[in-house]
């Protein structure tokens, strides 16, 4: 049931990274806390999903509201991606043209 990801929003300093992370290690799962800035592109962020594809490991993006709107876009589009793999139990997937064995 924890397949599509969540979005914990709040005040600065209420703990919604440290929450996502215990709740990986309870899981048993690796969770990569990555800092968004509005320097940020989808080329970078698709290696960065290709990687979590391919490990099985969660991410906490911090600051994600500093990305440009026209990149957010384009993101939005990759974790489609990732998402309709992930619930269709394909063991890989097709990922910005490479194949992804998804874990």
């Amino acid at each position: 049931h924890l397949n599509l990801g969540g979005a914990p929003e709040g005040p600065a300093g209420t703990g919604k990274t440290e929450t996502v992370k215990d709740l990986a290690k309870a899981l048993a799962r690796q969770c990569v806390v990555f800092n968004c800035s509005d320097g940020l592109d989808y080329l970078a962020m698709g290696k960065l999903f290709k990687g979590l594809s391919s490990a099985g490991a969660w991410s906490c993006f911090d600051e994600f509201n500093r990305i440009d709107l026209e990149v957010l876009s384009v993101i939005a589009q990759q974790l489609l991606t990732i998402q309709l793999a992930v619930q269709q139990k394909k063991t890989k997937f097709v990922f910005e043209g490479t194949e992804i064995v998804l874990k």
